[in-house]
């Protein structure tokens, strides 16, 4: 079998430089579908509405033909019964699962707002913890202000605070500098 020939030159443009990349994961596949999305993000998405969940229909309020195990029942009685029975099962177990659903579902909300109420005590604890620690804080800073705005009151009465503040002046010139790769 011969291939045909294809001339390129009349072609378009973007038939001719469109390459076809064949996707070796879902993860390459994914990434080819966002890039396409995004070559022209004006255009609108199509996206699919979710699957209708089934429900079986309702029990009917009035059965008319109801069956009995009486005797000269036809052989054809047999299969309306049988969908009968068969439809009613479904109908049972379709009630069955929506109940188990709804009881687990009440279990996980229950689940997640006891999690969220621990969570929120041990923020609440280390929150106050925080406040008392930056309480102390700010006490000991106050503290140590007052002290020094004491101690400069008795330095500013005595005669000899002068005197160490000349000698301060001196202390600091005569300290060493730093000099890198010295001491």
């Amino acid at each position: 079998m011969e291939l045909p020939i294809r001339n390129e030159a009349k072609m378009p443009k973007e038939a001719a430089e469109k390459k076809v990349i064949h996707p070796k994961s879902m993860a390459e596949l994914q990434k080819l579908k966002v890039e396409k999305l995004m070559k022209n993000p004006d255009k609108p998405v199509y996206i699919p509405e979710p699957k209708k969940i089934w429900k079986p229909r309702d029990a009917p309020e009035f059965v008319r033909d109801v069956m009995g195990s009486s005797a000269g029942a036809g052989s054809g009685e047999f299969h309306v019964y049988r969908h009968i029975r068969r439809r009613e099962f479904a109908r049972e177990e379709y009630h069955d699962k929506m109940d188990k659903k709804q009881r687990l579902d009440l279990e996980y909300e229950d689940k997640i707002q006891s999690i969220k109420d621990k969570e929120e005590e041990s923020t609440a604890k280390k929150r106050a913890k925080r406040q008392r620690k930056k309480q102390k804080m700010l006490f000991k800073k106050k503290q140590l202000k007052k002290q020094k705005e004491g101690d400069q009151k008795e330095a500013s009465d005595s005669p000899e605070s002068e005197n160490d503040e000349a000698n301060k002046e001196e202390d600091d010139s005569e300290e060493p500098r730093f000099v890198i790769g010295g001491r």
